[in-house]
């Protein structure tokens, strides 16, 4: 019998969170729910994957080069060694980076304490054609925010919802959100700090406070059950990545982005010019001949 290919489920709605039925502590992360069940099975996949990606992020790129005003937004979130920084070599890696905006949210600089918690995300928002890629995110602050208790809960929870009112606005305004939630197990998050700390070529990755946040793993787990049920949302869902293996995290975004994309369906705009008199311009009046 042959082998089903990893594109007869889609892996959108394998991998999404239905907030009526989800709970973090249910997920595996080392789970491959859909699609390759090995690392090999994987990489011929991914193949296919990059060829596609390739071509539709060109299509989009020249789309908001020709006006149109669509772009997709990826969102990475996830524990400390989880993997946002692989995702965005192995998945982003995938397309011309001539159209892709990254940004990276750390902890707030001054002058972006001095207005809402919004406000920064809104400077990183992919332009039209573009495809932008979120390490962390605006969740931080319903994340890292309530865990360290930086504001009132009040606030925190005020946010839920000015959250949800952001991503509809993005997508009235031509954005396709794509959320990923990068699930790490405890015990492959300290393998991979041993591995930080003994590879001299992979300390610089490392920070002693590290140590203070997984100390907060359960909080963080609560944090992240009620981000996710509460902003995984019909314009803006998310998507529940099991992260213990490399291979299947960085092959399930691939796919939910290609999926995305797919619905997108970008197209080449038509020329300003006639190809065929252009084309005979060239034939019979090349300056250059």
């Amino acid at each position: 019998m042959a082998k089903k290919s990893a594109q007869v489920v889609p892996v959108r709605d394998a991998l999404r969170v239905e907030p009526g039925d989800f709970e973090i502590a249910r997920l595996d992360p080392a789970a491959t729910p859909v699609g390759p069940k090995s690392k090999s099975e994987a990489a011929a996949d991914l193949a296919q994957v990059a060829a596609e990606l390739d071509a539709l992020q060109e299509a989009l790129y020249a789309e908001g080069t020709g006006g149109g005003r669509r772009r997709v937004l990826l969102v990475l979130q996830g524990m400390d060694t989880s993997g946002k920084g692989g995702v965005i070599r192995h998945v982003a890696g995938l397309v011309n980076p001539q159209g892709l905006h990254i940004a990276s949210f750390k902890k707030p600089t001054r002058a972006e304490l001095r207005h809402d918690f919004l406000w920064r995300v809104r400077r990183q928002v992919p332009a039209p054609g573009l495809i932008g890629v979120f390490d962390r995110s605006h969740y931080e602050d319903v994340l890292v925010a309530r865990v360290d208790g930086l504001v009132p809960a009040a606030e925190w929870r005020r946010r839920y919802g000015l959250i949800d009112d952001f991503e509809a606005e993005l997508a009235g305004s031509g954005v396709t959100t794509v959320k990923c939630f990068l699930h790490i197990s405890p015990d492959k998050q300290r393998e991979r700090l041993v591995e930080r700390l003994e590879n001299p070529a992979k300390r610089w990755k490392y920070n002693p406070g590290d140590l203070a946040a997984r100390a907060k793993f359960p909080q963080y787990q609560a944090a992240y059950q009620d981000a996710l049920v509460k902003c995984s949302t019909a314009v803006a869902p998310w998507y529940a990545i099991p992260a213990d293996r490399k291979w299947y995290r960085n092959w399930a975004v691939a796919r939910v982005l290609l999926e995305a994309l797919r619905e997108v369906a970008p197209v080449f705009p038509e020329p300003s010019y006639d190809p065929v008199v252009e084309l005979a311009r060239l034939r019979d009046a090349d300056p250059l001949r």
